[in-house]
């Protein structure tokens, strides 16, 4: 008879809190959690849209809650849209959400363009009604205005200045026979399938301050995809282009940073960089294809292959730093340096000349799977000279094939400061750096920051010690 009762009991129990279950809560006290008080959207451009944000509401009540609302205060005309458990907004009725269940609540934002050269903000809230009851998420992002491109083809001679930044959809080209001037503070951003060709001529006028500088980067400027290399294709310089000067340019998170290729068809360099910084590419950060580079006070960093110069050609690097640090967004497995006189077409080994020299340079890599971070490669009898002077490079011998004098060799260069978990790299030099007074004169006056470099002993790398 007791076990008869007991399961009795267990019967109604079970009975009573699946109808509870069944039944609606209606007081005021009932409980709801919101995962979020605040959604905040990284600056995105006018006319595009944004990454897809969400927050959580949850019935933490053993009973069923209905939601008398969810809705954008600003109605149709915010620039902000949600869904709400599968429907869209901007006011979404009768919600039910079961015991102790959770609905999600996705947010995008898009921005209209208007007249402001500046970034602006523009904020909202969303209103949650239940049991007499009201919450709200406030909703924040910052936008800009911009120049938009798409598929863009410059012809002529043609000058950007830094009124807007430019955002560039499906690629650029510079015509064989144009010019393109960037002036200084110019920011240019490319799409994900925007490449930027070079045809004619670039001449990037950027100057030593952040704020003077030229950028190039992606256009996703959300987290966490704004830190994510091969955001976009890079810049390349074909073999009918010329007289490329790019002074103050900061290259970052693209698939390869500069590609230039074939002898130059003039007397000048094919390109030309003068203090510029090209940093967290995920394959080549500079590759030479049997052409001509001159490189000044430059930063290669963080790149898959930061400098890879092959099938001959002639080049110069003086005081530049080619450094890469293992982090979670590139994995340092090759060296920063691959210099090669050939390339394989097919099933043949093609050759060409090779004159290449770099000067109060420094050639590291830390923490990855590397112990020669200069690698060189010679075939055939072309002409092949490689010097390296007063430079400091990370090798278990001295290269192969090559002339190096008054090195600095596996000595820590001691990089300012590190920090690969919060993507954080100072590779200006501390006070016990062993770069520090091991260079000779080479005529360069000032650094990568525009201070000043002294005539006698300079540092190597790309920065002075100040």
């Amino acid at each position: 008879m007791k076990q008869v009762s007991f399961i009795i009991f267990i019967f109604l129990s079970a009975f009573y809190f699946s109808c509870k279950k069944e039944t609606i809560i209606t007081s005021k006290n009932a409980r709801l959690e919101i995962s979020a008080d605040t959604l905040r959207f990284d600056t995105l451009f006018t006319t595009t849209g944004s990454v897809t944000q969400y927050f959580i509401i949850k019935n933490d009540n053993d009973q069923r809650l209905v939601l008398d609302n969810v809705s954008i205060k600003g109605g149709t005309g915010s620039p902000f849209k949600i869904n709400v458990d599968g429907i869209k907004g901007p006011d979404v009725r009768n919600i039910e959400i079961g015991a102790n269940d959770s609905i999600y609540v996705f947010v995008t934002a898009s921005i209209n363009q208007n007249t402001d050269s500046l970034p602006f903000v523009s904020r909202d809230s969303i209103e949650i009604k239940f049991n007499g009851n009201e919450r709200y998420v406030q909703l924040e992002t910052w936008a800009q205005n911009a120049n938009f491109m798409r598929q863009k083809t410059i012809t002529g001679n043609v000058t950007w200045t830094s009124n807007l930044p430019y955002v560039i959809l499906g690629g650029i080209r510079i015509e064989s026979n144009a010019t393109l001037t960037i002036e200084k503070g110019c920011r240019i951003y490319l799409h994900a399938d925007a490449p930027f060709i070079v045809d004619g001529s670039l001449k990037v006028n950027g100057e030593k301050y952040d704020s003077t500088r030229v950028y190039f980067r992606g256009d996703r400027l959300d987290i966490p995809f704004k830190e994510y290399p091969a955001g976009w294709p890079g810049i390349f310089f074909t073999g009918s282009s010329k007289d490329n000067i790019l002074n103050f340019a900061v290259i970052q998170n693209a698939y390869q940073g500069i590609v230039a290729e074939n002898v130059s068809i003039n007397a000048n360099p094919r390109v030309i960089l003068n203090e510029c910084i090209i940093d967290n590419i995920y394959d080549a950060g500079i590759l030479g294809i049997q052409t001509s580079i001159q490189a000044r006070n430059c930063l290669v960093s963080n790149c898959g292959k930061n400098i890879q110069l092959v099938y001959g050609g002639n080049y110069q690097f003086v005081h530049c730093t080619v450094a890469s640090i293992n982090n979670p967004y590139i994995e340092h497995k090759e060296p920063v340096l691959l210099i090669s006189n050939f390339a394989k077409q097919g099933n043949t080994i093609i050759t060409s000349d090779l004159n290449a020299v770099f000067r109060n340079c420094i050639f590291w890599g830390d923490g990855g799977k590397v112990d020669d971070e200069v690698v060189t490669s010679r075939q055939g009898s072309n002409v092949y000279s490689v010097n390296f002077e007063n430079c400091l490079w990370k090798v278990k011998a001295t290269p192969a094939n090559v002339s190096a004098s008054n090195m600095l060799v596996n000595k820590n260069p001691a990089f300012d400061s590190i920090n690969t978990e919060k993507h954080f790299f100072n590779f200006r030099l501390k006070d016990t750096s062993a770069a520090i007074n091991n260079g000779i004169n080479t005529g360069v006056t000032f650094d990568l920051d525009g201070k000043i470099r002294p005539i006698g002993l300079p540092d190597l790398g790309s920065y002075e010690k100040q």
